[in-house]
């Protein structure tokens, strides 16, 4: 497999529970595919296959991560992953499930099946994107966000990516001063008001441009409140979805819609 940017050295496997699969699991797949073993220690199949994934993921270096969980420990885990038989083995990229297979299978055909699990287009469009982004040429890097979205809709980290890139690109000539006098002048510019949020939330403020739009909300109605509250959804793709920040502003925004 390519390499993943940013690997650190990582112990050969990783005791995973149910209170840490959600860090260990979940959001570390963000960053290289983590391979979940299902076992227990009465399963004979397990200890066969078990040294094999062990051995594989020393010699892979970090570009994937190997997590055990013991069923017999976390019975609700292996339920909620819907484990029917063991040794039962999961990847997981960008937070999802992407491959699986149950069974002690042979060395070289987990081999194969571990080397799909590698970059794929829509991540190396997306490895580019963020290079052009740290090079200042954001309307490159909105261009590859895009296109890695179109090879995979669901790529957690290229929507989150370009949504940041979008920010970058409308508060570029931005001018707060001139911005507020508007809003002085007229509470229900909401242009103006989205600008200003745009600028907050580009300053790293992300809880008042979100106070600040959920209060346009609230205060306008028909296609100006559409167009906040769109604006408000755009900003929000900039966090993940279980961030609190961006939890307490959905909440806030249901309750000024209805």
């Amino acid at each position: 497999m390519s390499t993943y940017p940013g690997q650190e050295a990582l112990p050969a496997a990783i005791d995973v529970t149910e209170a840490t699969f959600a860090e260990e699991v979940l959001a570390r797949s963000h960053e290289r595919p983590v391979v979940v073993d299902f076992w227990a220690e009465w399963c004979g199949p397990c200890r066969t296959l078990g040294p094999v994934l062990e051995r594989l993921a020393t010699q892979a270096k970090g570009e994937w991560v190997l997590a055990k969980v013991d069923v017999d420990a976390n019975g609700s885990l292996a339920a909620a992953a819907q484990v029917q038989g063991i040794p039962a083995v999961r990847a997981f990229r960008d937070g999802r499930q992407v491959a699986e297979f149950t069974g002690a299978l042979p060395e070289p055909q987990v081999r194969e099946w571990l080397a799909g699990l590698g970059p794929q287009p829509a991540d190396l469009a997306a490895a580019g994107a963020e290079e052009a982004a740290e090079a200042g040429d954001f309307q490159a890097a909105r261009d590859g966000f895009r296109r890695a979205l179109e090879l995979d809709p669901g790529h957690e980290t290229a929507r989150r990516e370009l949504a940041g890139v979008e920010l970058q690109l409308r508060t570029m000539g931005q001018d707060r001063e001139s911005l507020v006098r508007r809003v002085e002048t007229d509470p229900d510019d909401v242009d103006a008001v989205s600008g200003l949020a745009d600028l907050d939330a580009a300053a790293g403020d992300l809880e008042a441009a979100f106070g600040r739009l959920v209060g346009a909300v609230a205060e306008t109605s028909g296609p100006a409140r559409e167009q906040v509250r769109v604006h408000l959804l755009d900003l929000l793709d900039t966090l993940p979805a279980d961030d609190t920040r961006a939890m307490v502003a959905r909440r806030s925004l249901a309750l000024a819609l209805f």
